[in-house]
């Protein structure tokens, strides 16, 4: 009997992870419910990249997409890697899809996103 124990203790084993990973299978599998409704909202929220600075003249070029641009003197937040760090006020000129904004406060980075929230 003692011969035997260590196959049965074995088995048992593979027999649980089996039911374990059939039951993870199936609430994976689960469906959405009937008549479950998905909300969408559009991000109209301005959105841009830094692409030159200029320390000694305290301005930045910043480069939007094709039909969205700023109207001075409105000012915008720049974040990097997700945190704020500066905040710049747009003054023109503005050519193509490029604008220049004064700034106001913090440090600017090449790169950096704009928002205007």
């Amino acid at each position: 009997m003692k011969k035997f124990l260590p196959v049965v203790i074995l088995l048992a084993a593979i027999s649980l992870t089996g039911c374990v990973w059939k039951k993870h299978q199936a609430v994976a599998a689960k469906p959405a419910p009937v008549g479950a409704k998905t909300i969408v909202t559009l991000d109209d929220s301005l959105a841009a990249k830094v692409i030159a600075v200029n320390t000694v003249g305290q301005f930045v070029v910043l480069n939007f997409p094709e039909g969205r641009m700023p109207q001075p003197p409105q000012p915008l937040f720049l974040y990097r890697n997700g945190l704020k760090v500066a905040e710049v006020k747009v003054t023109g000129p503005q050519q193509d899809t490029s604008t220049v904004a004064d700034i106001v406060s913090g440090e600017v980075q090449v790169g950096d996103t704009v928002r205007d929230q």
